[in-house]
């Protein structure tokens, strides 16, 4: 399973969030860093990631060509000018668009409030999703175990 981690500053939530899913699935799944700059990226592969790709051309390159099982960053990934503005209209409608599982991290800034949210820590947040994606990695080990008819 690969799962793809979008995220730009200093990459705060991206380095977490990938500690998190190395600790719990260690060589289970193969972790894409995709940072809107340099330092987001080099945060997120020195907290585990596998792979990374820096800046929009980079971003947008690997999600035409190498589509994630799922791509997991906060809200301002499907919003162009997310992120303090480095998120493009590109890497927004690219994100969009994706014909996989997108696991939106909703901080309440810039006035956009997710009910149900308000209460969540990120630490339940990354829950919820670690919990999902260990749910597909079981489906998926499911079907690549059952016998083909």
């Amino acid at each position: 399973m690969t799962i793809a981690v979008l995220d730009g500053q200093g990459a705060g939530l991206g380095r977490e969030f990938i500690k998190r899913l190395k600790k719990e699935f260690e060589d289970k799944i193969k972790v894409v860093a995709l940072g809107t700059n340099k330092v987001a990226m080099q945060n997120m592969l020195k907290n585990g990631a596998d792979v990374g790709y820096c800046g929009e051309d980079e971003i947008v390159y690997f999600l035409s060509n190498f589509v994630p099982d799922a791509i997991v960053g906060p809200i301002g990934i499907l919003t162009c000018g997310g992120i303090n503005g480095e998120i493009t209209a590109k890497i927004a409608q690219m994100v969009f668009s994706l014909e996989c599982k997108k696991y939106i991290i909703p901080l309440n800034l810039h006035g956009i409030f997710i009910p149900g949210t308000i209460n969540l820590s990120i630490k339940e947040i990354f829950n919820y999703i670690i919990e999902d994606i260990a749910v597909s990695i079981e489906k998926e080990d499911r079907s690549l175990s059952a016998p083909s008819s």
